[in-house]
């Protein structure tokens, strides 16, 4: 069936990925016209991601999140900035470059399953369309392969109507799998399924993520997937807010224990948000009052007179400190390499 479905073409090499980062947003910007109003869905969001990692990206409906995943997977430009995928530059692809960039470099899966998978193809065929697209030889060994890595070894002539809602979105990840992209772009992934099933498709991205080296990034307004990821990052207002960083630690018991530290992060331009917590626990309203210290700036209620600080002295109490050194907790200043000379002055 699936041979009626294309036209075989000649298969194009794939272009090799890049040493450097996979993923680069740099002060990317995304304006829609609507009517006579324009609403700024990203407003100079920054992000940069290694290959290999697998990432949560997380925010409240109206963040921009879902703007910047259709950046991402090829669907929107930017308005302004630059956002790269594995060296291509996603503001400035032609027609035929953004088909072969959507065709080779991504994967997307997305949370509706009629969105990734063809009712009246079984399990194998679904999988092996992406590959007839592209013209790729050897289909059917790597749809078994990318079947049996999903843990589906006894569904390959299942269609979906006869497949449960977890064992639809394992076809869905090998079928975004199937032409070895370089980045897998998950949309709500879990957004569907029970909290069971919703474990058992995170262990399946853990195992490709680690079996493939796959760059993995999931969009969703869940929290709670961050616990499955070693970092993630919250957008609010079009902009990267936070960042939390997750690794394991033995404790002198012996036992393996999850530390998790959250960052706020400081973009460029030197904009810094706080979390919503943090502000109303102050009472940071309006205006702040900044005390530059040897090694850290303090942030002040303004209605509050801020000491000036001792040598020694500590922080008081529910202040927030964003260090200018490099191994100081407190604050995410980018990585510098990704930044142009003139934004370093």
């Amino acid at each position: 069936m699936i041979e009626e479905l294309v036209t075989p073409t000649t298969a194009t090499p794939r272009r090799p990925r890049p040493d450097g980062p996979v993923i680069v947003c740099d002060n990317l910007v995304r304006i829609y016209k609507v009517a006579d109003l324009e609403v700024v869905a990203l407003q100079g969001l920054d992000l940069v991601i290694d290959p290999g990692e697998m990432i949560a990206i997380v925010g409240a409906s109206g963040s921009g999140k879902s703007t910047l995943l259709n950046i991402l997977g090829g669907l929107d430009s930017p308005t302004a900035g630059r956002a790269t995928v594995a060296g291509y530059d996603l503001g400035r692809l032609g027609r035929r470059a953004r088909t072969r960039y959507r065709r080779e470099v991504v994967g997307v899966i997305w949370q509706q399953t009629a969105q990734n998978l063809l009712p009246y193809l079984d399990a194998l065929e679904n999988v092996e369309l992406p590959m007839a697209f592209a013209g790729s030889g050897g289909r059917r060994q790597r749809a078994e392969e990318l079947l049996r890595l999903v843990g589906l070894d006894d569904r390959f002539h299942h269609r979906p109507e006869a497949l449960s809602g977890g064992e639809q979105q394992r076809v869905a990840i090998a079928v975004a799998l199937a032409n070895d992209p370089a980045v897998l772009l998950a949309d709500e992934p879990t957004g569907e399924l029970d909290s069971t099933t919703s474990a058992e498709i995170f262990e399946v991205l853990r195992r490709i993520n680690a079996e493939l080296g796959t760059t993995i990034v999931i969009v969703t307004h869940d929290a709670l997937v961050s616990e499955h990821v070693a970092r993630t990052v919250a957008i609010r207002d079009g902009r990267t807010s936070s960042v939390v960083l997750r690794r394991t630690e033995r404790a002198h018991d012996g036992e393996h224990h999850v530390i998790s530290e959250e960052f706020a992060v400081l973009d460029r331009a030197g904009r810094l948000q706080l979390p919503r917590a943090h502000l109303d626990a102050i009472g940071l309203v309006d205006r702040v009052r900044l005390v530059l210290a040897d090694d850290h700036v303090e942030i002040w209620p303004a209605a509050t007179g801020a000491p000036r600080p001792g040598p020694g002295s500590p922080p008081p109490p529910a202040q927030v400190v964003a260090s200018d050194r490099p191994a100081a907790a407190g604050v995410s200043t980018g990585d510098e390499r990704y930044r142009r000379p003139e934004d370093r002055r």
